[in-house]
């Protein structure tokens, strides 16, 4: 229990610590608590292993202690070094008749008190005689003295989820203010520097479209002009061509008639 002490104070002052969990550290009692705990609002020695409660510190402060789950059968009188103690946890233990509880009477602000899985739930009209015994007590083993179950925190977290959804709703109306305001700004003619810059970016692509077009228009008339080059000079070489043709005729036409001539 000592080394588990040193380890939760995680090198607090004694002084300083409100909360201390020390549960399944096995021990059969109260070992390296002390007195100097003095600002200790809440203890937990759950599943411990303890037999006795002596040597249980004088902490005055202490309002929470949870002792579930141990073999304590009597001494709750060492207890009674912490007066401001409210709620006390003494299921699955050892106590066996209403005698061993009446040290518990000098706890005046005590209202939670939890005895299940005790032998003593089982004397006759127990409840009733828990509640006269101790007059500040508002629950017994999770009911009070009606009947009527201890509400659990749930209902409490759902009503703080339920304020934080109604939150968050109306954070999302508050976003969708914020867009129309956005879009009211568009509306009065305000023009943000992205569509500036989109305006411009626009315009350089436009001109460099404009500029690769006219170069292919150049390449395309430069092109046609040669395939018109080409297409002159074969007409050209074609004419050339039977102009010779012709001119061979007449020089025919005089051969034979020279030869007709001679044959005559």
């Amino acid at each position: 229990m000592e080394k588990r002490i040193e380890l939760e104070r995680r090198a607090r002052k004694t002084s300083q610590i409100t909360e201390l969990n020390l549960d399944n550290c096995r021990s059969t009692s109260i070992v390296g608590l002390t007195d100097e705990y003095t600002a200790l609002e809440s203890l937990s020695l759950i599943n411990v292993g303890l037999t006795t409660l002596k040597g249980f510190p004088k902490l005055p402060n202490l309002k929470k202690l949870e002792l579930s789950d141990n073999r304590i059968s009597n001494g709750l009188n060492y207890l009674t070094t912490s007066p401001k103690l409210q709620y006390l946890n003494l299921s699955g233990n050892k106590i066996k008749d209403l005698e061993t509880l009446k040290p518990l009477v000098e706890f005046k602000n005590l209202a939670v008190l939890d005895l299940f899985n005790n032998d003593a739930t089982q004397v006759d009209n127990y409840r009733d005689k828990i509640f006269k015994m101790l007059p500040s007590l508002n629950f017994l083993d999770g009911f009070d003295a009606n009947d009527v179950e201890v509400q659990s925190d749930g209902d409490d977290d759902e009503e703080v989820n339920g304020n934080d959804s109604e939150e968050e709703v109306s954070g999302d109306d508050d976003d969708e203010d914020g867009d129309s305001d956005d879009s009211d700004e568009e509306d009065n003619g305000d023009v943000s520097l992205s569509e500036v810059y989109n305006d411009d970016l626009e315009e350089d692509n436009s001109d460099w479209e404009e500029g690769e077009g006219g170069d292919d228009d150049e390449d395309e008339d430069s092109d046609i002009d040669e395939a018109d080059g080409e297409a002159n000079e074969s007409a050209a070489s074609v004419n050339a061509n039977a102009n010779d043709k012709e001119g061979d005729k007449p020089e025919e036409s005089q051969a034979r008639g020279k030869k007709r001539k001679h044959d005559g």
